[in-house]
């Protein structure tokens, strides 16, 4: 193929059946979020660039890894990298402060990064987020924490592991920057480029750098410059999250890498990925509104990327059947089948039918592949308004009134230990 027509780098088709675990994944998400009462927003792929400008001019979204473009209009546009600011911006211009509070909000959606492509980082990835809105209370954090949590149970991978951490208020925060630029100016001449320019943009992501490990070592502690507030804030989300049955534990140097977060950050993994193999995270971002022109309102959520959750589960979250109900037919019944098909998706079940006139003994190899039911359509039994009906779960076959079948099928499903004594073995 030319090259020129090809998918661009760092993206990819997903095709079935893998498309079908996203789906799969996404509705499995969705319901839980329901659950908790969240409900779900919609954001446009791609805002104005000073959207997301507010997420930090320091951080690698905004310096490296934007896609961002001039439009006919001349407007600067940035395809969403993240979802937390978009919708920060819709809170503020929809006037979603003047609603209800607790305001809980989850979407599910694209994203767009221009990062080196590596495993399950593609430069278009999905996200499903959570925010919540107008609570400054360390039990939001908590249940936003207790909502991710589930959602990776649910996946196929249980007991997940949550660390955690507070990088302070704008009360205590400061000090904790002081000492930490002054400890690593002693030593700068040891440090990576990376971390030599954080020092002057970006201090706190000093302990998020995986080269200068161990100076970090000694570095000064963030809980020796707690105030009490954000002491208090950390232990009481830990110590509800702990009590719902939750692994948790403080990570000194878990910081997180977007400028709007404040006090509680956390991640999640999982033991079977490594002690420091984090599957997404999150974290409060009180203020970040009132940076969209409106009221500045407490906020804590968290984004999960999805293709980094389908990679982690393998194959734990498998697509359902494509179909339930394949009929097969006799040649000369092609007109037959398909209307009978059409009578048993009147009632909700997933039914194919032969569209390639293949010999019955090919379409049952098909329906092998691909359905727990089989339904013959033709010969002597049509003449008698039967059909036969093989049931591949259960090893079975019977025949069955052609005005019967759609509650036959339907009452098999709901009850798979109850069939006929009479059914023989394929």
């Amino acid at each position: 193929m030319n090259p020129e027509l090809q998918r661009p780098k760092g993206t990819q088709d997903i095709l079935p059946p893998e498309s079908w675990r996203y789906d799969k994944m996404r509705r499995l998400a969705l319901d839980i979020a329901q659950q908790y009462g969240f409900n779900l927003i919609e954001t446009p792929i791609f805002e104005q660039t000073s959207v997301f400008l507010r997420v930090g001019e320091a951080t690698d979204i905004v310096q490296h890894e934007r896609y961002s473009f001039i439009d006919a209009g001349g407007v600067n546009l940035t395809l969403r990298p993240e979802g937390t600011a978009a919708v920060a911006r819709a809170y503020i211009q929809n006037g979603l402060y003047n609603w209800p509070k607790p305001l809980k909000l989850v979407y599910w959606g694209p994203m767009f990064r221009r990062e080196r492509p590596q495993a399950e980082r593609y430069r278009q990835h999905t996200q499903f987020g959570a925010e919540l809105y107008g609570s400054e209370s360390p039990t939001a954090d908590a249940e936003i924490i207790l909502l991710a949590c589930r959602v990776v149970d649910r996946v196929g991978l249980e007991n997940p592991e949550v660390r955690i951490n507070s990088i302070g208020c704008a009360v205590c925060r400061p000090r904790y920057r002081q000492a930490l630029v002054e400890y690593y100016a002693g030593r700068r001449e040891e440090l990576c480029q990376d971390c030599q320019n954080r020092m002057e943009k970006n201090p706190l992501r000093l302990l998020d750098c995986k080269i200068d490990v161990a100076i970090r070592q000694t570095a000064p502690d963030l809980a020796d410059y707690w105030c009490d507030d954000c002491r208090a804030h950390i232990e009481s989300v830990m110590d509800q999250v702990g009590g719902a049955g939750r692994s948790i534990r403080r990570d000194p140097y878990l910081v997180r890498g977007l400028d709007y977060y404040t006090r509680t950050v956390f991640e999640v993994g999982h033991p079977s990925l490594g002690a420091a193999t984090a599957l997404f995270g999150g974290g409060r971002y009180d203020g970040l509104s009132g940076q969209f022109d409106g009221p500045s309102a407490p906020a804590v959520g968290f984004g999960m990327g999805i293709e980094r959750m389908l990679s982690a589960v393998g194959n734990r979250l498998q697509p359902e059947p494509a179909s339930v109900v394949y009929i097969a037919h006799l040649p000369g019944f092609e007109n037959q089948a398909q209307l009978l098909g059409e009578q048993l998706r009147n009632v909700g079940l997933a039914t194919e039918c032969d569209l390639l006139n293949r010999s019955l003994k090919a379409q049952l190899r098909e329906a092998g592949k691909t359905a727990r039911f089989t339904v013959i359509a033709g010969g002597y039994e049509w003449e008698q308004n039967l059909v036969q009906v093989k049931d591949f779960t259960e090893r079975s076959q019977e025949s069955v009134a052609v005005p019967d079948l759609a509650g036959y099928l339907l009452n098999q499903l709901r009850n798979p230990e109850q069939n006929s004594d009479g059914g023989a073995n394929l």
